[in-house]
């Protein structure tokens, strides 16, 4: 394979798009509503994980809020990482419309923004990444501790607090033209109501009391997102610092093993990075990939076709010496 070659995987169509000229990187600012709104939601999660020890100590956490955390958080998860990254933002499958509608709505559940915007983000970012115009690099400020920690604060939750939106007529024109997909972003904030208060309503109908509708708010509404926010905030932030770089790229992102599970397979970053259409992102041994493996379900139900599996002979030419064997061509 010829280097230029090697150079046009990370380079995808969604990228070229997104580095074409003739439109800004940025939108028209947040307006001040959407502002505090953006604080309430990003600031008032990581209060409450650090409220939950007290809490706890004094409420306890039932088997009931358990569950449906953990329900909600597969849910949101899986629609942001099947849907809003790997189909809508590097459409690596194609997917029915019913299946395309579900993991949009799954993936608001996430409350992480509308489709568009947050495809906009994400193309923005693989556009630039670690570069002048990424929006959330961790080495933004340069390179010793003092800048690198700015860094990590700013790329893990610092760049949501401005007012800056990524153009969406730049990097998501495809996804803003979609009806369903315009629909489902104008109903985020009845979709983001339905994720925090479902818990609070069951809680409350199945125990019969104000304590259980509380309880259930809190552990399987807002500390659910919050875990789920910091997970997937993570990948900005911690995967292009922390872990190994098993493959070339023009950037800094990394593999960082111990968020594997918790992100369904996005912190094998450095990888998602080096092949960024690939729908699993876990392409060494031993790597777990659920999100591929969700796919790989819906492509043998018939809800996905034109799985983009990953291709040793592609991924091998960015390969760095002594990384291990490369996983077939499945999920």
């Amino acid at each position: 394979m010829k280097p230029s070659d090697v150079d046009r995987i990370e380079h995808t169509a969604a990228e070229q798009q997104a580095d074409a000229g003739g439109k800004p990187l940025l939108d028209v600012p947040q307006t001040a509503a959407a502002g505090v709104a953006m604080w309430i939601f990003v600031v008032v999660p990581p209060i409450s994980l650090i409220a939950v020890v007290p809490f706890a100590w004094g409420w306890g956490l039932s088997a009931l809020d358990f569950g449906m955390a953990v329900v909600s958080y597969l849910v949101s998860l899986a629609g942001l990482t099947v849907g809003y990254h790997r189909l809508f933002t590097h459409r690596s499958f194609k997917a029915r419309r019913g299946l395309r509608i579900a993991l949009a709505v799954a993936g608001s559940l996430g409350v992480e923004g509308s489709p568009v915007q947050w495809v906009a983000n994400h193309r923005r970012h693989h556009a630039f990444a670690d570069r002048e115009g990424d929006p959330h690099s961790p080495w933004r400020y340069g390179t010793d501790t003092r800048a690198l920690l700015k860094g990590l604060l700013h790329a893990h939750i610092g760049w949501m607090l401005k007012r800056e939106l990524s153009n969406r007529a730049r990097f998501a024109p495809d996804i803003a033209a979609d009806p369903d997909l315009r629909l489902i972003g104008r109903l985020f904030g009845p979709l983001t109501a339905v994720s925090l208060l479902t818990p609070a309503l069951v809680g409350g109908f199945v125990t019969g009391s104000w304590a259980g509708a509380l309880t259930g708010f809190f552990w399987a509404g807002v500390i659910r997102m919050a875990l789920l926010h910091h997970v997937t905030w993570s990948v900005n932030s911690i995967c292009h610092v922390a872990g190994r770089r098993p493959f070339a790229s023009r950037d800094k992102a990394t593999n960082f093993w111990p968020l594997a599970l918790l992100s369904f397979g996005e912190s094998w970053h450095n990888s998602h990075h080096a092949d960024p259409t690939g729908a699993r992102h876990g392409v060494l041994p031993g790597q777990l990939d659920p999100a591929a493996r969700l796919i790989w379900v819906f492509e043998k139900l018939h809800w996905a076709h034109d799985v983009r599996w990953p291709n040793s002979d592609r991924l091998s030419a960015r390969l760095l010496p002594n990384p291990g064997a490369l996983h077939g061509s499945s999920g």
